[in-house]
């Protein structure tokens, strides 16, 4: 984003991305545990924000939320917060990216639902776009590709287990990781709304969005 506040913490709608983010989960469930993965150097600004705006601080608390140090990678952040849920717990987990706040309840509920029988499942939407592959610089058919989203959901000893292998440079999202456990991922419709926000246009349209 090249600015000083880090992306998840930048108001949109009146309110920092990242509540925003939170409560589209809460618009699903208000009895559903949210673990706040955050870089441990983020996490008094996180705590003045939630006073500034009046929002829960992270606690203990039935239905607040709990906070864990981000890790070296997106993979070590993901073991940092399975490591707050019991090993023998049982349901199924969701990873999603604080920086999509504009995923729909609907599609919250299509992950988590699916996940309860198929065991992991990601959110997905088709490719728009023309695509070419650059070492052959060709096109290739973009109906063979397709843009993945999150909540990226698993059951709960799935996830916990294949967080367990070590660390590949391969692992760039949570069904990568759970794949390489040798379990297969299956797709589930998206919306294309669920934007990643990482550039200052992806800014101007969340704006927009909101």
């Amino acid at each position: 984003m090249g600015g000083d506040i880090p992306k998840q913490f930048l108001p949109i709608g009146g309110r920092p991305v990242l509540m925003q983010t939170i409560e589209r989960f809460r618009a699903y469930s208000p009895d559903l545990r949210i673990i706040l993965v955050l870089p441990r150097e983020q996490q008094d600004y996180w705590k003045q924000l939630c006073r500034d705006y009046q929002y829960p601080l992270p606690s203990e608390e039935p239905g607040s939320y709990l906070l864990a140090d981000g890790g070296e990678t997106r993979f070590h952040s993901v073991q940092h917060g399975l490591a707050l849920i019991p090993d023998d717990a049982e349901g199924v987990v969701g990873v999603h990216d604080g920086v999509r706040p504009f995923v729909a309840v609907e599609v919250i509920r299509r992950c988590f639902e699916t996940a309860r029988e198929a065991k992991a499942v990601i959110p997905v939407t088709p490719v728009v776009e023309t695509l070419r592959h650059i070492p052959s610089q060709k096109n290739v058919m973009r109906s063979d590709y397709c843009l993945v989203q999150t909540p990226q959901t698993f059951d709960i000893q799935l996830l916990k287990a294949a967080n367990r292998q070590p660390y590949r440079d391969a692992f760039t999202d949570d069904a990568s990781v759970v794949e390489a456990y040798g379990h297969p991922v299956t797709m589930v419709e998206g919306n294309r709304e669920n934007i990643k926000i990482t550039t200052p246009f992806d800014l101007k349209i969340a704006e927009t969005l909101i």
